[in-house]
């Protein structure tokens, strides 16, 4: 982000993790402006359900920008039920082009239990290497912490509250409150 349109504003982390059928995307819920915490309980895992299909979505990054994405990616899902992947690559052309979506300052988790991607204000819709995917300033905290729990016994949720412990432990810019959703297929 550029300071001089947002300055002091850190992030986040959001892990989504995919192992035994289920993928689990969780949150921390502090907001910082600068060096204080705002708010230590936001929300920033979702469940959206466009035409009775179910997409859990995390965020990092502006609210407002994301909520708006989110908000586009939904339509995108009505116009195409069931198809993640042709509603986030359609949403990532949009993000790209339109004068308006591509100054948003966001990234975006996504999932419907099959498939788990990033999307990204650089048109970019990544499909993580490893079942796992993570954004945020203690993005890669937590998916080095998750790399390193998916050969054990842990599930995918126990993996992520792991991740997400660490990236905490880490990233002043995180939080141990989690919001957790779980999709399978």
């Amino acid at each position: 982000m550029a300071d001089d349109k947002f300055p002091g504003w850190h992030g986040t982390t959001i892990i989504g993790v995919r192992k035994g059928g289920r993928v689990v995307v969780a949150g921390d819920g502090q907001v910082s402006l600068g060096q204080t915490v705002i708010k230590g309980t936001a929300r920033k895992v979702r469940r959206l359900s466009p035409s009775g299909h179910d997409v859990v979505a995390g965020f990092a990054g502006s609210t407002a920008d994301a909520f708006t994405l989110l908000e586009r990616l939904e339509k995108k899902l009505e116009a195409a039920p069931g198809q993640l992947s042709r509603a986030c690559v359609e949403l990532a052309k949009d993000w790209r082009m339109d004068k308006y979506l591509r100054n948003l300052e966001a990234m975006l988790i996504v999932t419907d239990g099959r498939d788990l991607f990033v999307l990204t204000g650089a048109g970019d819709v990544l499909e993580p290497e490893h079942d796992i995917a993570a954004i945020g300033s203690g993005g890669n905290y937590a998916l080095a912490a998750a790399r390193g729990l998916m050969e054990t016994d842990l599930d995918a949720e126990a993996i992520a509250r792991k991740a997400m412990a660490i990236a905490a432990d880490i990233c002043v810019y995180t939080n141990g409150n989690l919001t957790v959703e779980t999709i399978s297929r």
